[in-house]
């Protein structure tokens, strides 16, 4: 059995432990939401290796960026691959840094990949009797195994020397590339011998010998007995100048010039100051402790590992970690259901059971497009199964009748006393609702009872099963592929597509189990989700399937107008910078602005590159016309991409309407977010903007009816607060901004002037998001002390307001977390944060927090209000919600009526101590309305 030697020279394959570590470690991030899995896997496997073998020379190797010489000699080498997502890449640089900070040698060379330089400093190690450990999970390495160099996995902690090689490969090392030559390797592009697999390219290699061999015999080919045997000899020949080729590609190149050698490969001493600041950055909570009290860090010492950081935790007392459980999932048992007699003993199941988890899979995440293509069910007691309706390709076996099969379980889907369970079942039930099905029961969504329980962590179904399980779930890529040539879900072959869609629907039934005895264990989350979350998520689907109607013509216009305004930017642009270049170019941008303009570098972007965003050129467009043009310029593209171009081509063909797809489970405070479009980001301020919310338009002989919480947040710090001041303000129907600056300047209400309510309204919600005196000064264009002595005075005159500041930070402080009116938690993992900067940031979170998630609780109890309200009313129907605001479409001669039950129902959506004030507005478009 094979044994590590004493001190080898271990050599880590970066780029294989990065994308393992992706892929199998849960998607963290720190609070600024940076992802961090990836680094925090590689670190551990790290810590894991060199506490096993205790070395004390070792590099770790990642490939660079950039083509190498095997794109040169083969253009489709890897080709296929998709590119290497935002989340992974944002997470390389910082790990190289960490790597370095920890004492371990790093080594990225142009040209040639990882698997090369490796493979260069083990055969010279080799030579001088050096024994080398390689950690890869590369099979590829298996070639460059010898007397001294042996392979580990520490994924499963399996050694591979030559006599393990040929145990598992059937093999030695010296013909593992031939093996890879002949059968290819998908994985990247390595094209092989067109009909020679893994058994035929083994048989070959065992029966005649090398490549070489082969190519020199293949009379002897005829002879062999495996499949094909008779004609094989003539494909090889045919095929000879592809094996040539990918042998060439498969070898590794152990001759690449270095300007290291083996034995400078030390272990050298952690930089401890670096490593503070990089833990505490990335939140790497096990970690930094160890080494802010004066250890050395456990990644390279072989102390306790480090625990598995939940991303969401707030602090180790108040929010504790939720433990994976272990769960016995058995795809084998699952069943596909082909047939009407299989249906039936599954219906009578369903019939009976108190609760049924279901999920539709479709041909599209569209939901106004997407074709139901089959259901899954699960059982409580681990039964599930996978009913196809219309997978049609080629060879595919007769399955039940898509209505047949829905007028079967119609009365099981209809009847609420049987309890339904989805993740994500907003979709399920719009797919349903499509096909006439009214899905009534429904009593968990494990998407929303995990976002009730921690609104700031990721509540996809795989995430969920990894945390909450210990699960691995199977992927959708798993099964159909990526990039262009996946496929949809019915052309997936049903022994694929069954186990697939049928776990999917007993994860969502063991993950209900799971989440749900976490939340009813706390009586205020059972009543925010049975309240708000749930109800809710049927109202979105209806407003989503209504959709709203928009006025394809006008954005065209709109979008042209835009157009010549871009080009006159761009001139304008040109003229300032004195030459043309590229507004969209960074690079070409960091030379104009720095380079030859000389203007100050505000703030730098990860790699030490002066950084052109938004931010920072609001910030340059004080000291100089161009950013100001760069920033109009960012903004009209923005719009005219978003809107004016891509609205029209939005349109459903089928119902002439454009329709959002609304988000729950997104933001940290409760406030709903939604795509294609995006509602939410549709600039009201300005005339673009406006002239965008022109073009929704109202049916014919219909009215676009607009509801407006007004100033719903300062009516929330007034309740929160309990301030005197303000609830008598409000109390008595005053403008908050004229009587705020009535208080700050000391004057009465009638004399305040236009410019003094304006500093008013600023400091009014600029206190209430946190804004300092800096910060103030520079929206208002005053100097700093005049902006903190408002400050000063405001809290003289409104003190319940800064008590209630101090007390919402101690209580965050103290439970690691803050709460709406409604009881909804927002957690604030930086709240204890040594980094001053991070620290101030999640205090002024914990201020915002309550006031805007109490807004989002408000408008949601409002929508399901209305939409129990106006239930079956054909003269109304809600369209959209924006932020704090309702948009209807209500038939011309009822929009009186309806406007009273707008505004009386959504201002009873919640009692506060001062009265919430909703403003109604009626026009032929949303502008107008507004």
């Amino acid at each position: 059995m094979a044994q590590i030697a004493d001190n080898p020279l271990v050599l880590v394959d970066g780029s294989s432990y990065l994308y393992r570590a992706f892929h199998a470690f849960p998607p963290l991030t720190n609070s600024l939401n940076e992802p961090t899995g990836a680094m925090y896997g590689v670190l551990n496997m790290l810590k894991s290796l060199i506490s096993q073998v205790q070395p004390s020379h070792i590099a770790v190797v990642f490939d660079a960026k950039g083509k190498t010489f095997r794109d040169e000699i083969f253009e489709q080498y890897k080709s296929h691959r998709p590119p290497m997502p935002d989340e992974l890449r944002s997470q390389i640089t910082p790990l190289h840094n960490i790597i370095r900070a920890l004492g371990i040698p790093l080594l990225v060379v142009e040209g040639v990949e990882a698997d090369d330089v490796i493979g260069t400093l083990a055969v010279q190690a080799s030579r001088v009797g050096k024994k080398v450990l390689i950690s890869t999970g590369d099979k590829d390495m298996a070639q460059l195994v010898d007397d001294n160099i042996m392979l580990i996995n520490t994924m499963n902690n399996t050694l591979l020397d030559r006599e393990g090689v040929l145990d598992k490969y059937g093999l030695p090392p010296e013909l593992i590339i031939d093996y890879l030559a002949l059968m290819g390797d998908s994985s990247d592009n390595i094209p092989g011998v067109p009909g020679v697999g893994e058994k035929t390219a083994l048989a070959l290699l065992q029966g005649i010998g090398s490549m070489a061999e082969i190519y020199a015999n293949l009379d002897k080919v005829a002879n062999l007995s495996i499949r094909g045997a008779k004609t094989l000899g003539n494909k090889l020949a045919d095929a000879k100048a592809l094996a040539d080729l990918s042998y060439l590609l498969a070898t590794i190149k152990t001759d690449v010039s270095l300007d290291i050698e083996p034995e400078q490969l030390t272990l050298g001493k952690a930089n401890k100051d670096e490593l503070i600041e990089y833990f505490a950055r990335y939140e790497f909570k096990r970690w930094l402790s160890e080494m802010m009290n004066g250890g050395e860090s456990s990644v390279t010492n072989g102390v306790e590992q480090a625990v598995k950081l939940n991303p969401y935790q707030a602090t180790p007392q108040t929010h504790q970690v939720a433990h994976s459980v272990n769960v016995n999932i058995d795809r084998s048992q699952y069943q596909c259901i082909l047939s009407l007699d299989d249906l039936q003993p599954w219906l009578a199941k369903l019939k009976q059971a108190k609760c049924i988890a279901i999920d539709t899979e479709t041909d599209n995440l569209d939901y106004m497009v997407a074709h139901l293509v089959g259901i899954s069910f699960a059982l409580e007691n681990g039964e599930a199964a996978y009913l196809p309706l219309c997978h049609d390709y080629i060879g595919a076996p007769p399955q039940v009748d898509l209505h047949t099969a829905l007028a079967l379980l119609k009365p099981i889907l209809t009847n609420p006393d049987i309890q339904k369970v989805g993740q994500n079942i907003k979709y399920d039930l719009s797919i349903f609702a499509r096909y006439g099905v009214d899905v009534q029961g429904v009593a968990y969504d494990t998407m929303l009872l995990s976002y009730v329980l921690d609104s700031t962590g990721r509540h996809n179904m795989d995430d969920l099963a990894k945390r909450y399980l210990g699960h691995q779930t199977i992927s959708f890529e798993d099964i159909a592929g990526k990039g262009k040539s996946q496929l949809t879900f019915n052309q997936i072959p049903l022994e694929q597509a069954a186990e697939y869609a049928a776990e999917d629907a007993d994860i969502t039934m063991k993950l209900q189990q799971v989440l749900w005895q976490k939340v009813s264990a706390q009586p205020d989350l059972v009543q925010l989700y049975q309240t708000i979350e749930l109800p809710l998520a049927s109202v979105l689907s209806r407003i989503e399937r209504h959709g709203v109607l928009i006025d394809s013509d006008a954005l065209f216009s709109h979008s042209q107008q835009i157009g010549d305004r871009l080009t006159a930017l761009e001139q304008q642009a040109y003229e300032l910078a004195g030459e043309a270049f590229n507004l969209a170019s960074t690079k070409q941008l960091q030379a104009i602005l720095f380079d030859k303009l000389h203007l100050p570098v505000l703030k730098k972007t990860p790699k030490g590159a002066p950084s052109t965003n938004e931010e920072v050129l609001e910030e340059l467009a004080y000291e100089h016309e161009l950013p100001k043009l760069l920033v109009e310029h960012r903004g009209l593209s923005k719009l005219k991409s978003t809107y004016t171009d891509k609205l029209p081509q939005m349109v459903n063909k089928d119902t002439g309407r454009v329709h959002t797809s609304y988000h729950q489970a997104v933001t940290a405070t409760g406030r709903l977010s939604s795509s294609d479009p995006n509602l939410q980001n549709i600039p009201i301020r300005n005339e673009e903007g406006r002239r965008i919310r022109q073009a929704f338009i109202a049916p014919e002989g219909y009215q676009i009816v607009a509801a407006d919480y007004s100033q719903i947040e300062l009516r929330i710090m007034a309740h929160l607060s309990q301030d005197k001041g303000l609830i008598k303000a409000f109390n008595e129907g005053q403008d908050i901004h004229r009587s705020t600056a009535a208080e700050i300047f000391g004057m009465p209400l009638e004399q305040v002037s236009s410019e003094q309510r304006r500093r008013a309204k600023a400091i009014n919600f600029g206190l209430i998001y946190g804004m300092s005196a800096f910060g103030l000064s520079r929206q208002l264009g005053i100097p700093r002390h005049e902006a903190q002595q408002y400050i000063d005075v405001y809290f003289q005159r409104y003190p319940g307001v800064q008590t209630f500041m101090h007390a919402i930070r101690q209580t965050a402080k103290a439970q690691g977390y803050v709460t709406t009116l409604f009881d909804r938690r927002l957690y604030l993992p930086d709240i204890q944060s040594s980094n001053a900067i991070r620290r101030k940031a999640a205090e002024r979170v914990a201020i915002n927090a309550p006031m805007q998630g109490t807004a989002a609780d408000i408008i949601k109890r409002a929508m399901i209000s209305l939409d129990r309200e106006i239930a079956g009313q054909p003269d109304i129907k809600m369209i959209m919600q924006v932020h704090d605001e309702l948009v209807f479409e209500v038939r011309s001669d009822k929009v009186d009526v309806f406007s009273q039950l707008i505004k009386t129902t959504m201002e009873q959506a919640a009692q506060l101590v001062v009265p919430l004030i909703v403003d109604v507005g009626v026009g032929k478009n949303w502008d107008e309305a507004h």
